[in-house]
């Protein structure tokens, strides 16, 4: 069953995917993506593979692809897919496929912000995949700080949310961490400075990724990460690490939003409308659930921002599809015009 990928997370799934999909291929494992090659973990070794085939869908670091030839013919169907929009329009950018966990990393050299969590939960709940805020430098936030009161108030900010505190020249944290990723396959999300490097290099036990200096005025930091790869863990499990990103745009259902707020999506359910638009309109449970305390003001305004985000990327969409449509209707009827003058 090419024993040599099971670290990298092969299994009898995989296998049978791979025989439904391309019987007699060999199974390879994304490690980078570089361009018009691909860096492939084979059950003989690492290879780098020409992309001389447009493969659909377009192959990321994670996936499983099955090979031929030294030809990457296919791409096995995914468990999951990590993905943002870009920050250049609505164009969707895949991050990583088949991740189990994402590892959503704040630094408590800084304001832990609500809105950043809330967004990094909708991805992964998007792709299928558990979120864990990660918080980091836990050894040298604000004097008046207290890492576990930080970590408590994310927790009742998050319900339903692992937070794990860590602090990388300490050792704080680490073996919890390591215990939670298991032989899962991990991805980390966050801002640059964030600590994100810190924490890959200490769960790799080597420096890898070179870390970067982070300005005193607003813990701000460089990408050291300049693209993605996939990395075996020692302790097991394989890693994904990304650039830092600055901006989290949603390409997300929006059942991955009221997964992310389940809490206010249940409460929302039992508003005297069903057309209830929440904003002081008679018989509104979140109105309700706000007065009495059950529901956090924060929260409420999370899950709106994100629903109208969601709602409003969904019309787009669908306009962009009409209009495709339309166009892909009148370049038919110009043809049929120009065929009839021919015959």
């Amino acid at each position: 069953m090419f024993e040599t990928l099971v670290p990298l997370g092969w299994d009898e799934r995989w296998a049978s995917t791979l025989e439904s999909a391309e019987p007699g291929a060999l199974p390879g494992r994304v490690l980078q993506h570089h361009g018009a090659g691909l860096v492939v973990a084979l059950p003989e070794g690492t290879e780098t593979i020409m992309l001389t085939k447009r493969l659909d869908p377009e192959p990321t670091v994670g996936d499983w692809v099955a090979v031929v030839d030294d030809e990457a013919i296919a791409v096995l169907d995914r468990r999951s897919l990590l993905r943002r929009r870009s920050a250049h329009g609505d164009k969707e950018q895949q991050l990583a496929a088949n991740v189990d966990t994402v590892l959503l990393v704040c630094g408590l050299d800084r304001p832990v912000k609500d809105g950043r969590i809330q967004r990094g939960t909708t991805i992964a709940r998007d792709a299928g995949a558990r979120p864990v805020v990660i918080l980091t430098k836990a050894a040298i936030g604000d004097a008046d700080s207290d890492p576990e009161q930080a970590a408590a108030d994310v927790r009742i900010a998050h319900p339903g949310v692992d937070v794990i505190v860590t602090s990388v020249n300490e050792g704080q944290g680490l073996d919890e961490l390591r215990a939670l990723i298991g032989t899962d396959t991990v991805t980390l999300l966050g801002e640059s400075g964030a600590g994100k490097s810190s924490i890959v290099n200490a769960l790799l036990g080597s420096e890898i990724v070179p870390i970067g200096a982070v300005r005193k005025g607003d813990s701000k930091g460089r990408h050291t990460t300049t693209g993605r790869e996939l990395h075996l863990l020692p302790s097991g499990g394989v890693l994904i690490d990304t650039p830092g990103i600055r901006a989290v745009g949603l390409v997300a259902e929006d059942d991955a939003v009221a997964e992310t707020f389940s809490d206010v999506d249940e409460v929302a359910e039992m508003c005297r409308f069903a057309d209830c638009q929440h904003d002081g309109q008679p018989g509104c449970a979140i109105a309700q659930a706000l007065e009495s305390g059950e529901l956090l003001t924060g929260r409420v305004e999370g899950w709106r921002r994100l629903r109208e985000e969601s709602e409003a990327i969904a019309q787009r969409a669908t306009l962009a599809e009409q209009r495709r449509t339309d166009r892909d209707f009148g370049k038919e009827a110009k043809e049929a015009k120009r065929s009839g003058r021919h015959r």
